[in-house]
């Protein structure tokens, strides 16, 4: 967990806690005056049922005043072990520092915040966007919140097309059709379909679609 500041008319105090494992964040908040007591209230909304051993063992925070006593047992009796980076050195908790820094690249250098509502708003629409659409190397290119691969039936059509297996390039082309496939308008532009031009079932899609049967190169005519 940690802490940046927010220039407004005032100053604002965002903290969060960050899952290292997917780069998930758990939870944020916005306060104009950070205490300790607060801080304790935070941790009880991440783990509102003590089960935070069960699924982490450490919780990683700095030396700031903040995190005092009654931080670090609030934190133990949740069943996670307090682990304190050293002195100025920001970069044994190096999750937390990338997020800070990805959070004003990607957003506060871009906007005026005006106060706490308007910070929050702008953080939770920006995390709806990280969780779910940015990707990250740490996580082999996913998203923090995992999903699924998205296939294109069309461009696996295409590959088994180049590589000769008609009927499993017309199965996918079919299923493409069937799912109403955007990129399927595209198919007499597409070089790698060529070798399935002379096969009365690529006249029959093309016939489906409402398509000239005619052959066509690329880029089309422009008449």
């Amino acid at each position: 967990m940690d802490f940046f500041t927010v220039p407004t008319f005032r100053v604002l105090y965002v903290w969060f806690a960050i899952r290292h494992s997917r780069r998930e964040i758990v939870h944020c908040s916005v306060t104009e005056s950070p205490t300790s007591p607060w801080v304790v209230q935070q941790l009880r909304e991440v783990f509102p049922f003590d089960d935070a051993g069960g699924r982490s063992r450490y919780l990683v925070l700095d030396r700031d005043t903040i995190f005092s006593a009654a931080v670090v047992t609030a934190i133990a009796s949740m069943g996670l072990e307090p682990t304190r980076t050293s002195y100025q050195s920001p970069w044994q908790n190096g999750v937390a520092e990338r997020f800070v820094g990805t959070v004003r690249r990607d957003l506060l250098d871009h906007v005026i915040v005006l106060d706490g509502g308007h910070l929050r708003r702008l953080l939770s629409e920006y995390l709806a966007y990280y969780h779910g659409d940015r990707t990250h190397l740490g996580v082999e290119k996913d998203a923090p919140v995992a999903r699924p691969v998205e296939l294109r039936p069309s461009g696996i059509a295409s590959v088994y097309a180049w590589r000769g297996d008609r009927d499993q390039a017309f199965e996918w082309l079919e299923r493409s059709y069937t799912e109403r496939n955007a990129r399927l308008r595209f198919i007499k532009y597409d070089p790698l379909l060529r070798r399935l031009r002379d096969d009365p079932r690529y006249t029959s899609l093309l016939r489906k679609m409402n398509l000239p049967v005619e052959q066509v190169g690329w880029p089309p005519s422009s008449r």
